[in-house]
């Protein structure tokens, strides 16, 4: 519905009429009329350059003169738009319309200014008036019919459309509408009616096909609707949403094959937004144990259309880390973090799988940029202390430590990590003391975590210092069925230290039943060998950890001595 500003740039037309009709109906040697023709064109003269004001002094002169001249009131009116004066503007519109109801212009000034309005009963009037005085206009027609609709009268409106029809022939528009109107009527079968008449003359109108699409879909007559939609996607390839619809009831039959087909031209489309696109893959992903490999080129479509854009890289990253491809995973969050830094799931996830692969040296780095953004994360913190840990930086870990364990909250387990870290730190600066009290702290806040107990167990053995608590502490993680590989290689250690090295030969040997190609547990077996006296057994041993990776600084003496050699840790 065009508003009634619209019809403004006719005011000229109309006062020009005007004019002429007052010249030719009034004498001209007339002083009175003489100064109301003077007025009336200074007026006209005065809106033609933008003088506004003077305008609406010069045309209320004219009614002052002539109470009764509508074309000075419908002057009035014009004016008083351009001021966006609409209160004004309507009072003149219906004092002309009043003067001359019989101005058919004046009636459609009205009517669209009514509508405007809201005041749908008497646009509706003016209307009525306007298309029996020219029934072939299918501007009004269309207007009236939009207006019946405001007020209800469905019926009515679809015989205003069917007039503009009459004028204008089908076209897939008007049927739609007609359609619509039928609808809410519930008389459906009226409306399926219009909509396949109309395909006869656009049977590949995608407006039509897509109506009947919504149509079959609201009534879950899915068989048609699928119908539909291949027929549309068939007349337009490049329809991203029929695509995804399609791909999705395919999807849904377990037809993947094909679904995969139409979701793939679905992403290749650019009228769905990106966030419809994630909202497909993460409702895929959430049904998927193992991640299908299409799912994971449809990622990268997003990526190739959002390149710029964190989400595709973060939903790829989901993806292979639940198909178990960590690396892979690991690049494309840290892709993410190009576009979007300020997130924090994908730094939890960065952090979380360096530290997996152990690649403490992006750990590091990574983690303290994540705790300069995130100052307050415990876990931030934690994970820069380990790294700092493992990458001998144990001053530097102790301070993390110290700052990190203020920041924990309600969570034992946490603040016993940060302590059990600092013991770490401190034994690698052989401050043995400080390091065993930092572990026992650990271990009164969260007694329960054996991991902790083997590693300060595991400390005390390469220190050889307190073996009798080491022993302890191990015995109680294998005594509560802890039957893992590291466990039975600390026990090894503790029971090596002791002098006892057929026993400890036993744990290294479990732990390497439980962990085949472990090079610490090959090369500790080897230690026992040669304490054992199999010097021969202990080198081939040795040689094979040292194959296997290992960078102990001491094994590479063992083999060239080809005799034991005390632990460099």
């Amino acid at each position: 519905m065009r508003n009634f500003l619209y019809i403004g740039a006719l005011a000229f037309c109309f006062t020009s009429c005007a004019v002429k009709k007052v010249a030719t109906s009034e004498k001209t040697d007339s002083k009175p009329n003489l100064a109301y023709i003077q007025t009336f064109h200074n007026a006209i003269r005065y809106k033609v350059k933008g003088q506004t004001n003077n305008a609406i002094q010069a045309f209320d002169s004219c009614l002052v003169m002539r109470p009764t001249d509508d074309a000075a009131a419908f002057g009035l009116s014009q004016c008083y738009l351009q001021l966006d004066n609409k209160s004004k503007a309507s009072e003149y519109t219906e004092l002309a319309s009043k003067l001359d109801p019989n101005n058919i212009w004046y009636t459609q000034e009205l009517g669209y200014m009514y509508y405007n309005q809201g005041k749908f009963v008497e646009s509706e009037k003016c209307f009525s008036k306007m298309v029996k005085a020219q029934p072939a206009n299918v501007d009004w027609l269309f207007a009236h019919a939009e207006i019946l609709k405001r007020l209800g009268r469905q019926m009515d409106a679809i015989n205003s459309l069917t007039k503009m029809e009459d004028q204008l022939g089908i076209l897939p528009d008007l049927s739609i509408q007609k359609f619509e109107l039928y609808q809410s009527l519930k008389q459906d079968e009226k409306g399926l009616a219009e909509l396949h008449k109309a395909r006869e003359v656009y049977p590949d109108d995608l407006s039509l096909i897509g109506t009947l699409v919504d149509y079959y879909f609201s009534k879950r007559e899915i068989a048609k609707a699928q119908s539909m939609l291949v027929e549309l996607v068939k007349n337009d390839p490049t329809n991203a949403r029929a695509n995804l619809a399609l791909g999705d009831l395919y999807y849904r039959q377990m037809n993947k094959t094909e679904a995969y087909t139409y979701f793939k031209a679905a992403f290749q489309g650019t009228d769905i937004d990106l966030d419809t696109k994630m909202s497909l893959l993460l409702e895929m992903y959430e049904k998927q144990v193992v991640v299908d490999k299409e799912l994971i080129e449809l990622a990268d479509l997003l990526i190739a259309n959002y390149p710029n854009n964190a989400k595709g890289y973060s939903v790829k990253g989901d993806f292979l880390l639940r198909n178990n491809e960590k690396e892979a995973a690991l690049e494309a969050y840290k892709t993410a973090l190009k576009y979007e830094e300020t997130k924090f799931p994908i730094w939890n996830q960065v952090l979380i799988l360096e530290y997996e692969l152990l690649k403490f040296d992006d750990l590091y780095k990574d983690a303290r940029a994540c705790s300069a953004l995130f100052p307050t994360i415990s876990n931030v913190q934690l994970l820069y202390t380990i790294a700092c840990v493992q990458l001998d930086r144990f001053q530097e870990a102790i301070d993390a430590a110290d700052m990190g364990k203020e920041l924990v909250v309600d969570d034992p387990a946490v603040e016993a990590e940060f302590y059990a870290q600092k013991g770490d730190a401190l034994f690698g600066m052989k401050k043995y003391q400080e390091g065993s009290e930092a572990y026992d702290k650990a271990i009164s806040i969260y007694p329960s975590n054996l991991l902790t107990k083997n590693n300060y167990a595991m400390r005390l053995a390469l220190a050889n210092i307190d073996l009798p608590k080491a022993e302890k502490l191990i015995n109680e993680i294998i005594d509560s069925k802890a039957n893992q590989a590291p466990y039975h290689d600390t026990k090894g250690l503790v029971l090596f230290r002791q002098g006892k090295f057929k026993q400890a030969l036993e744990q290294f040997t479990i732990a390497d039943e439980l962990d085949k190609e472990n090079k610490n547990y090959i090369e500790h077996m080897g230690d026992a060998f040669f304490k054992l006296g199999d010097s021969g057994k202990a080198l081939e041993l040795w040689k094979k950890a040292l194959s296997l990776g290992s960078k102990n600084k001491s094994l590479s003496k063992k083999i060239q001595t080809k005799t034991y050699v005390d632990p460099e840790y």
